[in-house]
């Protein structure tokens, strides 16, 4: 089995962008292969409740719909904690299934990926 990272940098700024990372988490977890999206920059927004549920870039799934997918199938969803807290964000405000995490808890599963894509 394969470890995959993902970092995903945006939210509602970049729809497009944010929907190609969870297409590609969950490809992955429902390969059977384990994934890490990291969440990034405004990226952090789409660990909160609902937010994710906002966005929809035309001709693509609703991004909400496939985050369920990706942690319903055992991907792991992190919020970087440096970019949550000047956007005030709180494990009270995140989706069920999301933490938010430190830069070694990010150092530690990027060093033992296989792989790492940015969106």
């Amino acid at each position: 089995m394969g470890r995959l990272v993902i970092n995903a940098t945006h939210g509602k700024d970049d729809a497009e962008r944010a929907t190609l990372a969870f297409i590609m988490g969950a490809t992955a977890v429902n390969a059977d292969q384990t994934c890490t999206i990291v969440l990034t920059i405004e990226g952090v927004r789409l660990a909160t409740k609902g937010y994710a549920e906002e966005i929809q870039k035309e001709g693509f799934r609703a991004v909400g719909e496939l985050v369920r997918e990706f942690l319903d199938n055992g991907g792991q969803l992190w919020a970087c904690g440096a970019c949550c807290k000047p956007r005030g964000i709180t494990e009270e405000h995140l989706r069920e299934g999301a933490k938010i995490v430190g830069a070694a808890n990010v150092v530690e599963v990027l060093l033992s990926s296989d792989n790492s894509i940015t969106f």
